[in-house]
């Protein structure tokens, strides 16, 4: 099935959203420095077995508007998802997010849990503490300019290096020096150093759902966010159903896409 993309106002925020398909709605979030582009392939797929997928740009992200005062914290972002699903007309959505959007998912989740009947997180960053030097690194990281730079970090989260071509350096380059990019991750790289300790999220989770309305999926290979924090997470929300995949590094549902939505299927299936 064929996704369509087009630009929404969320309150003095712009966004751009890819959608696809009709039925029960369920939401991608990518992480940090990403954008929704990351979702389109799953987002077709999972609206051919009759769903309406959803996708879109967090604010400072892809097509998204870069104010000075856009959210960048956990909190605020995951206000602004819930004011994005208000404005798509959206009561209810299974959250799936991956890395930071994780957590963003999580978070919002804990705002509106009647608005969220399932969640499911990928390679999540920030359910569970993370070590002050990962959020130093990840702070510097994602305000890096120089195109080199770029390259070498797609080939950190993809389990084959060689599967990065020159069109993906640049559109990642070009998507992520837009004029207000740098001052907008590096408020979020402050918030990660400074701020986010009060604001994991897995007691709030453990405490509002229950495990069988959540799924951890995770890279066997994954070297942003290793496999060791995904069992720490796994524990953290009370032994939920923990899918790890094989062969994939940090992006599972694109690097084996077969075994993603075998994971992700059955389990919006068990929501209905």
């Amino acid at each position: 099935m064929t996704s369509i993309q087009y630009p929404l106002a969320v309150g003095p925020f712009q966004t751009r959203v890819i959608e696809a398909g009709s039925g029960p709605v369920v939401v991608f979030l990518h992480g940090l420095g990403a954008r929704a582009d990351r979702w389109r392939a799953t987002v077709e797929r999972i609206a051919s077995q009759g769903r309406r997928a959803i996708a879109f740009d967090l604010p400072g992200h892809g097509l998204a508007s870069r104010n000075a005062d856009n959210p960048a914290t956990v909190p605020e972002i995951a206000q602004f998802v819930l004011q994005t699903l208000d404005t798509l007309g959206v009561t209810r959505a299974v959250l799936v997010g991956t890395s930071l959007g994780a957590h963003i998912a999580a978070f919002a989740a804990t705002l509106a849990p009647e608005r969220v009947p399932g969640l499911c997180l990928v390679g999540a960053l920030g359910i569970v503490p993370i070590e002050q030097i990962v959020a130093e690194t990840i702070a510097r990281n994602v305000c890096a300019q120089d195109r080199a730079l770029f390259a070498g970090k797609l080939r950190f989260v993809l389990h084959d290096p060689d599967s990065v071509t020159e069109a993906m350096i640049e559109e990642e380059w070009r998507c992520n020096t837009l004029p207000g990019t740098v001052e907008g991750f590096a408020r979020i790289g402050d918030y990660l150093v400074n701020g986010i300790a009060a604001d994991y999220v897995a007691e709030r989770i453990r405490a509002q759902f229950s495990p069988a309305d959540l799924l951890v999926i995770w890279g066997a290979e994954d070297k942003a966010v290793p496999l060791s924090v995904g069992h720490a997470c796994e524990a953290a929300l009370g032994n939920p159903e923990f899918v790890v995949i094989e062969n994939s590094n940090h992006v599972p549902y694109g690097e084996q896409p077969g075994a993603f939505d075998a994971a992700l299927l059955p389990f919006l299936a068990r929501l209905e």
